[in-house]
């Protein structure tokens, strides 16, 4: 499990899942001399200027141009380069959609698009910069593989990951800092989800920031004598189709977290694994087919129900079906 913190008043220490990024591409790209940086006027934000800074022959700035960016990045792909691509999430997968799907996904080449700014903590940069639909988006393409981290530990494992997975991958990072879940002794695995807590009344899977979000709900919830499962699904794309079933199997109730729409994300792909082989009362945390407004992350966070205090009253609805 190798899970840090198992209760809320553990939750201090704060990382940037994008600052991790930084610091663990430029290292990778120490001992892979073929990885090279894309970005789009962005270096700064999604801290891809830590690999510039050390590879300025590897990195190339495409300016506010994202088409041709991933147009580049297939080009070196090609030729044996590891091509990262790095902007917001909004531009890194909503601009260049077709781009991505044409010449990257359905030929399955070897491109790793790690966006920064995902989700509605983007905050006061408002909805034109809170993407919320990048996982539907990138979900829905063949041969894409899809992680969210749930904090800066699982980035770094997850970044070491996917340079040696063959294929596209889509990982998507947040602008906001994470409490710091997990150890050095932490091992990530594409498609595999793991159990962070047990229970025996109800499951949370959760993904990203949410995953600290529902571990905070555990204490009110135990108090209440409320026996919860907590699992982090940081891969959305292949999902743990097994794990999901013998947890719903086993507490008979489900709740998906996460810091998305609830229309294509994390609780739309747990919903069609359980509609096909274990149909099963599930209430869904997440932005509910509105938009994104500008404002202070934690009131944001409040506005759209991604609350501690929302994830259990979504507990004790679901719990009432059983």
């Amino acid at each position: 499990m190798s899970l840090k913190a198992e209760r809320s008043k553990e939750l201090t220490k704060l990382l940037g899942t994008r600052n991790v990024y930084g610091d663990v591409l430029a290292e990778l790209g120490e001992k892979h001399q073929n990885i090279v940086a894309l970005n789009a006027d962005l270096s700064g934000s999604t801290k891809t200027s830590v690999f510039h800074k050390k590879f300025p022959h590897r990195f190339f700035n495409m300016g506010i141009a994202e088409q041709d960016m991933i147009g580049m990045a297939v080009g070196l792909a090609t030729t044996g380069k590891i091509p990262f691509v790095s902007t917001f999430a909004i531009f890194a997968v909503g601009k260049p959609w077709e781009q991505i799907r044409q010449s990257i996904a359905n030929p399955g080449v070897n491109v790793k698009i790690v966006s920064s700014h995902g989700g509605i903590t983007v905050g006061e940069d408002g909805a034109s910069h809170q993407c919320l639909e990048d996982i539907a988006l990138m979900r829905v393409l063949p041969n894409m593989t899809v992680i969210i981290p749930a904090d800066g530990i699982e980035t770094r494992k997850a970044v070491e990951t996917i340079v040696d997975h063959k294929g596209p991958v889509y990982m998507r990072l947040s602008r906001m800092r994470f409490p710091v879940l997990f150890d050095e002794g932490y091992s990530f695995k594409i498609g595999k989800g793991n159990v962070l807590k047990e229970g025996k009344d109800v499951t949370i899977f959760a993904t990203g920031f949410m995953v600290s979000q529902s571990l905070k709900a555990l204490d009110r919830l135990e108090a209440e004598g409320i026996s919860t499962q907590l699992i982090n699904l940081a891969t959305i794309k292949p999902i743990d189709q097994e794990l999901i079933i013998k947890a719903a199997r086993f507490t008979g109730a489900v709740v998906t977290a996460e810091e998305h729409s609830i229309i294509g994300g994390l609780g739309s792909a747990v919903a069609e694994v359980l509609a096909e082989h274990c149909p099963t009362p599930m209430k869904r945390i997440g932005i509910k087919d509105k938009p994104g407004t500008s404002g202070n992350p934690d009131e944001l966070l409040d506005c759209y129900q991604l609350n501690p205090q929302h994830i259990i009253s979504a507990v004790k609805e679901v719990l009432q079906q059983k």
